[in-house]
């Protein structure tokens, strides 16, 4: 399925769709990017049923020290049974902070400009099962329902089999539930 336009109007669809896919595929693990927490809020009914992983922005992406999630929304969505993640981004991290600095392009780079060639939220989507895969918290060797958004909200939904970090090539995206047509 596509969406006319990216953003957070397919939250609400994304989520849907995600749970549909799930349960069709008989998939037990669902992962959500949420930086705020807000997209993972709505998942929180359904923590019972899957194992829920938001991945949140690290601390310092957006300002040092800090991170836009609440510790109150972080508790909550821990209290409901979802784990959450907060951890060095895969597909930026201190590559990024070597790229600011020497003005170069870095391979890390280059693979999340390629897999936004399909969408951010498709990019975010992988790059959230790799943390949560690093973390031990979705178990290695299993098929993923991830949800991932182009800024606020989510618009992408994918099915994948996410690898540790340092094997991220033998990652398999086994299928796009949902994107923007627009990227």
């Amino acid at each position: 399925m596509t969406f006319e336009k990216k953003g957070p109007q397919n939250t609400e669809q994304c989520i849907d769709l995600a749970l549909q896919a799930a349960k069709e595929r008989g998939i037990k693990d669902i992962v959500v990017a949420s930086s705020t927490g807000a997209t993972a809020r709505r998942l929180k009914a359904y923590a019972g049923e899957y194992n829920i992983v938001c991945v949140a922005l690290a601390y310092g992406t957006r300002e040092p020290g800090s991170t836009p999630m609440a510790g109150e929304t972080r508790a909550e969505l821990e209290q409901a049974g979802i784990r959450v993640v907060f951890a060095t981004h895969v597909l930026s991290g201190a590559e990024r902070g070597l790229s600011r600095r020497y003005k170069g392009v870095y391979p890390i780079e280059i693979m999340a400009d390629t897999l936004r060639m399909f969408g951010r939220g498709v990019k975010v989507g992988v790059e959230c099962a790799v943390m949560a895969v690093d973390a031990g918290l979705v178990p290695y060797g299993a098929d993923v329902v991830s949800i991932g958004g182009s800024g606020g909200g989510a618009d992408s939904v994918i099915i994948l089999r996410p690898e540790h970090a340092n094997n991220i090539l033998e990652t398999q995206i086994r299928e796009i539930v949902c994107k923007p047509w627009e990227v």
